[in-house]
């Protein structure tokens, strides 16, 4: 008898596990890279800006919870997260298929396509064979980087890595770099229309499965709670009009979750 009472005890355990292990979130720990501006970067006065940033924190608002942003080098987000030191990844991260070997990832928050820049007259096109022989940069841990030494590294291309992509345009203003490849709407909205970027020219976005265009959140593996906040969330941007305010902030006109 004693041994029954023990296995029924261990059956109601099992059964109500669920609504003990069950997590109130009232605080969302979101880890960025501030060094991707206009999507998230650091104001003058040292606190965090962005289109990036201002989704999270609407996100926060839209299910009352805490919003906490830890800050980071963007190749050192996937182990925090995995780590558990944060508990989500808002930074322009792309969904791919060896990151979602990895983690989790929200419904999609924009579309971001990859590009070069180079400066103007310098004829360079996004290929192997325009590159050979030539230099080009590219923040670390990010699809870019994937892409560079998949596809352009074979053909003779010189590569080198960066751990922001501040120093990548530094070095490409100073003439180390012959080229930099990046997300294109970063490009064009930040660098290219700064004072620095004045010479410089983004080509086309570039075509190819390895560097995809869907930008989301990314989550741990099992965080379906988190999840299914989140997309919850985002979907109540959608439809009440925020998402739309957010983009109109940073972009104007420009739609880029349609894009």
């Amino acid at each position: 008898m004693k041994i029954k009472w023990l296995a029924l005890s261990a059956i109601t355990l099992v059964l109500s596990s669920g609504a003990v292990m069950a997590k109130e979130w009232k605080e969302i720990r979101f880890g960025v890279n501030p060094a991707y501006p206009p999507f998230e970067s650091t104001a003058p006065d040292g606190s965090l800006q962005g289109f990036d940033i201002d989704l999270g924190n609407a996100i926060c608002a839209e299910l009352k919870v805490k919003c906490t942003w830890v800050t980071n080098d963007f190749d050192g987000l996937i182990p925090s997260l995995k780590a558990r030191k944060i508990d989500a990844v808002l930074s322009s991260m792309t969904v791919t298929e060896p990151r979602k070997k990895q983690i989790d990832f929200s419904d999609r928050l924009f579309s971001g396509p990859t590009s070069i820049v180079t400066r103007k007259g310098s004829g360079l096109e996004p290929t192997a064979e325009s590159l050979k022989g030539k230099a080009i940069g590219f923040q670390q841990g990010t699809i870019q980087e994937a892409y560079a030494k998949a596809k352009l590294a074979p053909g003779g291309v010189q590569l080198k890595a960066y751990q922001n992509q501040d120093q990548v345009y530094a070095d490409l203003v100073s003439g180390r770099l012959d080229a930099s490849i990046q997300d294109m709407l970063e490009a064009e909205l930040s660098f290219l229309k700064s004072p620095q970027g004045a010479d410089f020219q983004s080509s086309k976005g570039i075509s190819d499965p390895m560097v995809p265009s869907d930008i989301a959140i990314g989550l741990r593996k099992g965080d379906e709670e988190l999840k299914a906040l989140i997309n919850k969330a985002i979907a109540a941007m959608h439809a009440n009009g925020t998402y739309q305010e957010i983009q109109r902030k940073h972009f104007g006109e420009l739609d880029l979750y349609n894009n």
